[in-house]
């Protein structure tokens, strides 16, 4: 099984960029972010045709998530029920007996603003309902925009970034305790060049000259983990024209 994410940031805007890479990507589960549709513009012929099932949710001009899947979609459940939020950030389903979470974690905007403390309340809330889950699916999969580059490495810049939105140490503490529940970051399990990473700001020639963060993620559960045989990055999207500033990763379980 294949599977991906994707911030594909307005999916009215990048369905042709969707609807291409899918053609010569034809990944079996994909979960993408910032949709910014309501649930009514959601385009469901043109991706049945794609040949997916598809559960949504979405709002006007921000959030919306999504899960697209080649196999029957079942037990879809919006939003967090531990945390209440008008933003729809949040859908889980299970599909071929994974469950499967897409997840657009907030951005934060600026460490110590309101949409810090939301951002850190949030993944508080996102930590105590994925533990509940695994309790009862040994097979998760928690896929997205974390809005955190975990790691120095994940950084074009770590002295720049020191101690600043998506890489401050509360951030990164809140992404190892999702981490410390049984979930491993798959793309780290194999050898990778360096300097990858899946966002780039559409300022200052970011993608070209490579100043981005790796802020996009595949979570296993240990169950899965022990059959990912391969997870990669794709940035060819990243150069067509008018792209998402985030980039597909992809993962293969056996």
């Amino acid at each position: 099984m294949k599977i991906a994410t994707w911030n594909v940031n307005s999916l009215k805007v990048r369905l042709p960029h969707l609807l291409r890479w899918l053609e010569t990507n034809p990944v079996d589960v994909l979960c993408i972010q910032e949709t910014k549709l309501t649930d009514e513009k959601f385009p469901i012929s043109e991706l049945q045709t794609a040949g997916y099932e598809l559960a949504f949710t979405g709002q006007k001009t921000y959030n919306g998530v999504a899960i697209l899947s080649r196999f029957p979609i079942r037990d879809v459940v919006k939003g967090n029920p531990h945390f209440e939020d008008s933003q729809q950030r949040i859908i889980a389903a299970t599909i071929e007996g994974v469950r499967f979470v897409c997840a657009y974690i907030p951005n934060g905007q600026a460490v110590d603003s309101d949409k810090y403390v939301y951002k850190l309340a949030w993944l508080k809330g996102l930590h105590d309902w994925l533990g509940e889950q695994m309790r009862t699916h040994p097979q998760l999969a928690l896929l997205g925009d974390y809005n955190i580059a975990p790691e120095d490495r994940d950084v074009h810049d770590p002295v720049e970034w020191a101690g600043q939105i998506h890489c401050s140490e509360r951030e990164r503490a809140a992404m190892a305790a999702l981490v410390d529940l049984g979930l491993t970051d798959c793309f780290r399990m194999f050898e990778q060049p360096d300097k990858q990473y899946s966002w780039w700001d559409y300022r200052m020639l970011g993608f070209r000259r490579n100043r981005g963060l790796r802020i996009d993620h595949i979570l296993l559960s240990r169950e899965l983990a022990r059959r990912c045989t391969a997870c990669s990055i794709d940035r060819e999207p990243r150069k067509w024209e008018q792209p998402s500033d985030h980039t597909p990763v992809i993962a293969t379980i056996d």
